[in-house]
């Protein structure tokens, strides 16, 4: 007995040992979890205007985000979130920029910068206008088929599967189909995560248009002119091709984790980083280079206001997408990479600003070629990826159109773009891929119009 007691003790000794170390060993994490916990809850509720509890129950109820622990001030507009009580990290929402995460040098009283918008309502019919859009039946569309298909991406009562959020389809301008989970509907201001990479690369397209930009030019980074990296082009970044080292990983404590949730500047992670390949020979997906991109934009203007203002300025507001916000870090730079919020109509004119090739209602945003830029595959990303756009050309969706473009988000945000059928697909959820058939989604859609 007294042998089988000692053994228990120091399977005992063994287990609470073993959940020091784990303990340990994940530590670190804790900020990267209560910093997602704070900055989505500040979100949330300040630009989303969603409930505290709705946001508990929904965008932050996943493993392991779900174990931190949110305290909001409603009067301050600030989250402060931790993890059994470890690693506080605080979130405060500021007019015009959105939520930001901050540290304890950060001066929440200093005053700031805010964009300058137009928001011009006009007597038009969507997209043109606020208006209802006008009654139009199409005979080439098989409506049930249609509705069906949208039903069906939408998990039954009693399902939690395919989470999804919300379904918008647009055929030659005209909503043929429209569907919100319950507490969503049309004025809900959603995250795009890291489909502001699109809207992000689209101000490139208006510089290269207005002649102020050449995106084949070097990229203008005064760290890399001692090495090989100055070589490396605006278009390689836009293309995702330019050789830099950079972690993409959303499970551990990465780079990209790092640059979301602990940085003050997240425009410089990428910066630093070395070439491990040449410009053009390797592709590969990196937060970190978009809002590099970010900086060198800021760096392209006289002022910060002027850079704050520009994308409302020159397509954002111009095309009535009067909803949308893109967030700024620490230092005022635009989260290029991840954080944009807008309703779901507002992020399809989006898409119909480039399925009509950057014309909207006769004003030319950007040139044509620019979506001949986006929409050519990236060399080495086996057709998967263009200009900031995700691209069908490799059939990595097998039944949907060839010519199918996307931009893409986190959880399954979506904007599709499939100009040989004259379509803008919008559908937002809580999971993507993993949760969701998109190709038969998509080959469905596209079946039901003739």
């Amino acid at each position: 007995m007294k042998r089988f007691k000692k053994i228990l003790g120091y399977g005992f000794i063994a287990i609470v040992g073993l959940i020091v170390i784990s303990a340990f060993w994940n530590y670190p994490k804790l900020t990267i979890l209560s910093g997602y916990s704070a900055k989505n809850m500040a979100s949330s509720v300040f630009i989303g205007n969603r409930s505290v509890e709705f946001t508990d129950i929904n965008d932050n109820n996943f493993a392991p985000v779900n174990l931190a622990d949110d305290e909001v001030d409603m009067t301050k507009k600030s989250v402060i979130a931790s993890v059994f009580g470890l690693k506080e990290r605080k979130a405060i929402y500021r007019e015009g920029l959105g939520s930001v995460l901050i540290d304890d040098d950060f001066d929440e009283k200093a005053p700031y910068l805010k964009p300058n918008r137009n928001k011009v309502k006009t007597n038009l019919p969507f997209p043109y206008g606020d208006l209802s859009q006008k009654d139009t039946v199409f005979t080439t569309i098989d409506y049930d088929k249609i509705n069906g298909v949208v039903n069906s991406i939408f998990d039954k009562e009693g399902e939690d599967i395919k989470k999804t959020r919300a379904v918008l389809v647009i055929h030659k301008d005209q909503i043929i189909a429209e569907k919100y989970a319950d507490g969503l509907d049309q004025n809900s201001i959603l995250l795009g995560w890291s489909m502001t990479k699109s809207i992000l690369a689209t101000n490139y397209g208006i510089l290269q248009k207005q002649g102020k930009i050449d995106i084949n030019s070097k990229a203008p980074v005064s760290w890399w002119q001692s090495d090989g990296r100055r070589n490396i082009t605006i278009s390689n970044l836009l293309q995702m091709n330019c050789g830099l080292a950079w972690d993409e990983d959303y499970g551990s404590i990465s780079d990209a984790t790092k640059m979301l949730y602990i940085d003050e500047d997240m425009t410089k992670p990428q910066i630093y980083k070395e070439a491990i390949h040449k410009p053009n020979e390797y592709w590969y997906y990196s937060s970190g280079v978009t809002n590099l991109l970010s900086g060198i934009l800021r760096g392209h203007f006289e002022s910060y206001q002027e850079y704050l203002d520009f994308p409302y300025r020159e397509f954002i507001d111009k095309i009535g997408m009067n909803s949308m916000l893109i967030e700024t870090d620490m230092a005022g730079n635009y989260v290029g990479s991840s954080y944009a919020w807008a309703t779901v109509r507002d992020w399809a004119k989006f898409g119909l600003l480039y399925l009509h090739r950057g014309n909207w209602n006769g004003e030319q945003i950007f040139n044509t070629d620019w979506v001949d830029y986006v929409t050519t595959p990236s060399r080495t990303s086996e057709g998967d990826y263009g200009g900031h756009f995700w691209l069908n050309a490799g059939g990595f969706y097998p039944d949907a159109p060839r010519d199918m473009y996307s931009a893409n988000g986190f959880q399954g945000q979506r904007v599709f773009i499939i100009p040989s059928k004259d379509l803008v697909i919008v559908r937002f959820g809580l999971i993507g891929d993993a949760g969701v058939d998109f190709n038969t989604f998509l080959k469905e859609i596209v079946g039901a119009i003739k």
